[in-house]
């Protein structure tokens, strides 16, 4: 089978997957509503409790864990094929303990700053995650021409120690209404009631998808090593830095707009090489279209398994993925 039709296959299948999902996670929770009641605009919306439970309380959730999740799982593959270990994730590199520092700073400090209606929160998180960025690059590119992946892993580690120290202070000093929004957040919810902060994060995950998109090649010749994907000639600086930005902000979009919620960057890349693959161009969308299907899977499970109360995702996902990670170390061991 060529390499094209295994491809428009792959997109097909995950991508049915993930229509699914999204389109029949609304119509699931406590509360049962009708699908025709909802798109029954001949009433008023104010007295149409159906249409209100399904676009304001369970649509945005549900596009909003599917941008999430995609983001997620197609930031752990590319981070995993950039630093060639399988035990990488989005969160490797202090990206999401930086977007934690911001979030946190913004509970806390009772950030009352909007931009284009989106809440401090999110914004302080996306700006968090770009402050990391910058510091894990320029850490990565003091002393080697390019980016060191030894170094950058390196300066991850340390900027997540550090930042997640900071959290830590700020929490002693918070009150305890404060301290439990923080916890809150950082089990990860995709508690949404509007849909702006998904539209804030659209940008930034158009660009990174958009770099995913060029990265498939580019990863496959980098599983080689650098030497060998130098002299296949590919830029291997140039791909470097496309990884680790598009990737970082991928995390960066996803964490503002869901928290940081573990596990989909590990989990879904190595479920989907085991259908696919190891090919970046197969492994990139199918793992993008699974992330997102899996994490509005996961999202229903947490808002339904102990109802009326919902559950932070985080606990879902960190649930499934704890074990699957113990497992994985086990095989590669």
């Amino acid at each position: 089978m060529t390499l094209e039709r295994r491809f428009w296959r792959t997109v097909a299948a995950f991508g049915a997957m993930a229509v699914a999902a999204v389109l029949l996670a609304p119509l699931a929770g406590p509360t049962s509503i009708s699908l025709r009641r909802a798109f029954d605009f001949s009433v008023p919306f104010a007295d149409n409790p159906d249409a209100q439970i399904f676009f304001i309380a369970r649509l945005p959730r549900t596009i909003a864990g599917a941008l999430v999740g995609g983001l997620f799982a197609a930031a752990g593959v590319v981070f995993q094929g950039l630093l060639r270990n399988p035990l990488a994730t989005p969160f490797t590199l202090g990206v999401s303990t930086g977007s934690a520092l911001g979030a946190i700073l913004a509970i806390t400090f009772n950030w009352s700053i909007a931009v284009a209606g989106i809440s401090a929160v999110p914004v302080a998180a996306f700006a968090g995650s770009l402050v990391a960025v910058g510091i894990v690059y320029a850490l990565a590119q003091a002393r080697h021409r390019g980016l060191s992946t030894t170094v950058l892993l390196l300066a991850g580690v340390t900027m997540n120690a550090f930042f997640s120290a900071i959290i830590l202070f700020v929490q002693y000093f918070a009150s305890f209404a404060d301290t439990y929004r923080t916890l809150r957040w950082l089990m990860g919810d995709l508690d949404v009631s509007s849909y702006q902060p998904i539209v804030a994060a659209l940008p930034a995950a158009v660009v990174a998808l958009a770099v995913f998109a060029w990265l498939a090649r580019p990863l496959n010749l980098l599983a080689l090593g650098p030497d060998s994907a130098e002299s296949r000639g590919l830029d291997v600086t140039r791909a470097q830095r496309a990884a680790f930005l598009s990737a970082s902000l991928a995390t960066g979009a996803a964490v503002s707009v869901g928290g940081p919620i573990g596990f989909i960057g590990i989990i879904v890349p190595h479920l989907v090489r085991l259908i696919v693959g190891p090919d970046h161009r197969l492994v990139l969308p199918a793992a993008t279209l699974f992330g997102a299907a899996f994490l509005v899977a996961c999202d229903l499970v947490a808002r339904t398994i102990l109802a009326p109360v919902e559950l932070p995702v985080g606990i879902i996902t960190a649930m499934i993925g704890g074990p699957f990670f113990l497992w994985l170390l086990i095989r590669k061991r």
